[in-house]
Order: structure tokens, then sequence, then C-alpha cells
């Protein structure tokens, strides 16, 4: 595909870097001729230098042949001008970055009105993932699937859980709890695992579960549950904003601690049942009075990773039960990870999926095309969702027989009403939901290409 990017930030940049990966032509656009030079040499794009809005600066980069355009640039009103005008120039489709939250009433009313294809809100994607996590406190990363229905949990198999020493077969069979672990993470290797795979303390694991039956697994595992409360954001930005508004609808109890003073007025005329307080989030003694063990779950929301890392290292220190950290470097992942750090939320990754998915949707003109995709272990795995269709190989045959490439698994099938987690005599049928789970380097677009 055709693909222009408006912006070159951390969204655009990190956007740029996987639409490249999957081999589209690439035309970006940016205002900074030293960021562009850098971009073009780094990932061998076209860059085009001025104003993404302008009508010269969209001819320029060829928006009358472009098959997509996707503006992310640092204001909303130039990443909407610029979708508007390629498509008048007569680029097929269009993404938007929309990210003030005044707008966000207005967002299906743009869409419409404007023509755009999608709007995309990093700093509400990531308060959305944070509130999932935050409902249940035990996974590492949850995603959703088949209208929420299903879902895919990350977990860290920690000393006396159950299951260690036991192969994946005697959890199937003795937790009672219908699921399917499909990836484990275990130091450097990821593993797409059968019923023999044994599981060893420090492990992290990702399981597809039905979501009323997520209690009942983390019950068998022997992992502890706790009810967030009360919840602590360092940092005002609108990513807390979102947070704090999620977590109140909830009756959560939010405290926001934000440094600039203007910002804290605003966060309290918006969120007034939320307690603001002025102060600087990273000094020890504002942590040391406002949070310590009061605090059931503490976010990390600070602007510089390394800030995020300290302040979360120092409240582990503290005894906080629950911490998540915001990361935009997520090349640094392992990293933190060593560093005790779990649930770790990078908003631009979660937007750099939602793109993947329409990227990838739009390429494939089957019926089966993607529904949903997530990556997972550090973007070494995906989980797919697609719908079976009358041009899917192989409906009715027996997983077991049919030619399902190495290092896919069927995760989970979603017939009408009905979950199943198959095993080798399941098939799939025509209309189905399929959860595909794979390893794999080879872009899966479409059902299809689950098959040799």
């Amino acid at each position: 595909m055709r693909i222009i990017i408006v912006g070159l930030g951390k969204v655009g940049l990190a956007l740029t870097a996987m639409l490249s990966r999957e081999g589209h032509d690439l035309v970006v656009v940016d205002c900074d001729p030293v960021v562009l030079q850098n971009t073009q040499e780094t990932f061998d794009v076209i860059g085009a230098d001025g104003n993404g809005a302008a009508l010269g600066v969209l001819r320029e980069a060829g928006a009358e042949f472009a098959d997509l355009i996707i503006a992310v640039t640092g204001a909303d009103e130039i990443n909407l001008l610029s979708c508007v005008t390629a498509k008048k120039l007569g680029c097929a489709h269009t993404i938007a970055r929309v990210r003030n939250p005044e707008y966000v009433k207005q967002l299906s009313l743009l869409k419409e009105e404007l023509g755009l294809s999608m709007v995309i809100n990093p700093e509400d994607s990531a308060a959305r993932e944070i509130s999932h996590i935050l409902q249940f406190p035990s996974f590492i990363k949850r995603e959703s699937f088949a209208k929420g229905r299903v879902e895919i949990v990350g977990l860290k198999i920690r000393q006396g859980c159950t299951i260690i020493g036991k192969p994946l077969s005697e959890l199937y069979r003795e937790s009672k709890v219908k699921v399917l672990v499909c990836a484990v993470e275990r130091e450097d290797e990821v593993f797409i695992p059968d019923g023999n795979f044994v599981i060893r303390a420090g492990d992290k694991i990702h399981v597809t579960a039905e979501t009323h039956n997520l209690a009942g697994l983390i019950k068998y595992l022997g992992i502890p549950m706790q009810k967030v409360r009360d919840v602590v954001l360092i940092g005002g930005s609108k990513i807390a904003f979102y947070l704090a508004r999620r977590l109140i609808v909830a009756g959560i109890s939010v405290k926001i601690i934000e440094k600039e003073y203007e910002r804290c007025v605003k966060l309290s005329e918006q969120l007034p049942r939320a307690l603001v307080i002025n102060g600087d989030g990273c000094a020890q003694k504002l942590l040391d009075e406002e949070i310590n063990r009061k605090a059931d779950a503490v976010v990390a929301l600070l602007n510089i990773d390394e800030a995020n890392l300290v302040v979360s290292m120092y409240l582990s220190g503290l005894g906080v039960p629950i911490i998540v950290a915001k990361i935009d470097r997520t090349e640094y992942m392992d990293v933190y990870k060593n560093f005790g750090l779990e649930s770790i939320i990078s908003p631009k990754g979660i937007i750099c999926n939602d793109v993947l998915q329409y990227v990838r949707a739009l390429c494939n003109s089957a019926e089966s095309s993607v529904i949903t995709l997530y990556r997972l272990v550090n973007d070494q795995v995906e989980a797919l969702e697609f719908r079976a269709a009358k041009d899917t190989r192989y409906l009715g045959v027996p997983l077991a027989k049919a030619p399902i490439r190495k290092g896919v698994l069927i995760a989970c099938l979603k017939r009408g009403s009905t979950i199943i987690f198959p095993s080798g005599d399941d098939s799939i049928q025509l209309g189905d939901t399929v959860i595909a789970v794979t390893s794999g380097e080879r872009t899966i677009g479409e059902l299809n290409d689950i098959y040799h």
C-alpha cells in the first residue's frame, strides 16, 4: 500500500518503523528537516518537508494516489485538516489522531462529517488498558476479543502456584475452568505450548479464557485476589484525565499528583470528584506522605520514562501492591522488567496495533481479514481474530488434520453464543469467530494465512 504519515513524533516514528517492516511504500511528512532526513536514512522512505495540512505539501507527498494517510502531529486541528485535504485530493482512507478531551464527545460526528476512516487517541486507549489491568490486578496484560466475550490475559507464575511442575493438560483437567495457555515467556524464549508443556516458577503465561472465568482461573492458580479501591496517579497528563474519569465512574477513589499549578486547577474543574495535589511526583517526602501503604495501586504517568522507572522502584520498596508505569521507549522493555516492572503501558504501542489491524484488513479483500490484532510478549507473538467465511479453507476439517503452520495455535472458536477452546478433534465452521496466536515472522492478514 502507498501510505502517507504526517508528523514524526513518537507515534509517527513508531508507525513508520512498523509499516516499513510490513513492506508498505511510505511517504513521511514533517516540518523539521533534520528529523525528516534521519527518518529517511533509517527506514528508506520518501520524505516531504513542510506542513502536512498544506495543499502543496500533500500534493508533493502524492496524496492523489495514496491508499491511506495517517496524520499524527501534535495538533488535532492539523491532523483533521490534513485528512480532509488528502481526501479531497483523492486519498482513499484517512486516519487522524485526536487527543483533546474537549473533542471526545463529537468524535462520531467528526468521523461522519469529515469522512474519516478512523480516529485514534493514544491517551484514551492507554487509560482504557490501565483500567482493565486495575480491574484484575493479578494480570500483567489483558486484551479482549469476540466483542468482550473472550480475553487473553498475562500472568506471572510465582513460587507456590498450583500449576508449577505440572503439564498444561493437568491445568485444563483440574481447574474446571475452560482456558487455554496460548503463549509462555520463559527468560529470553517464547513458546507456543501444547498440553505436555510443563510450567516453571517465573514463567509468564498468556491465557485465553471467557471473561466470566477469569476469577475462577486466579482462584485455581492460588493467586491472591485484591480489590482496588484507592488509586494514586502520578502526573496530571491527558492519560491521567481519561483514566481518572473511568475509575471514578467505577466507584474508585482517585488522587492525582501534578507539578504544574495551572494543570491542577484545570483537572480540579474537570474532575470534581478527584483529589488533585499540587506537588512534584518524584519528591520522596511527598510520595511518603501521600501514598505510603494506603494506596491499593499507583500509576506512574510522568512524561519521562526514567522518572516513571525510578518512582515505580521506590514505590515497590514502600510496599505498594500494584504499580503500573507508562513507558514510551519500548525498546528498553527488558530493562524495565529486570527492575521488577511487570505492568507496563505504551500508548504508542497500543495505537500502532490498532493502525496495523486496520492496514492489514485493507490489504486483504477476503471476508476473513483480521478483525482484531494484539501484539504480546514484546511484540514476539501476535493474537489475531478472524471470521471464517466461504473462502476459508479446510472448513469442517479437524484441526489435527488441517495443515496449520508451525508456530500457530488456534486459541479459541466462538460459534454463535458458544465459546470453544478447541482440541484436535474440533474444526472451524462457516461463520465462526477464530482467535489464532502465532510466533511466526510471516504476516497474517487473513485466516487462510494460518495454513501451509
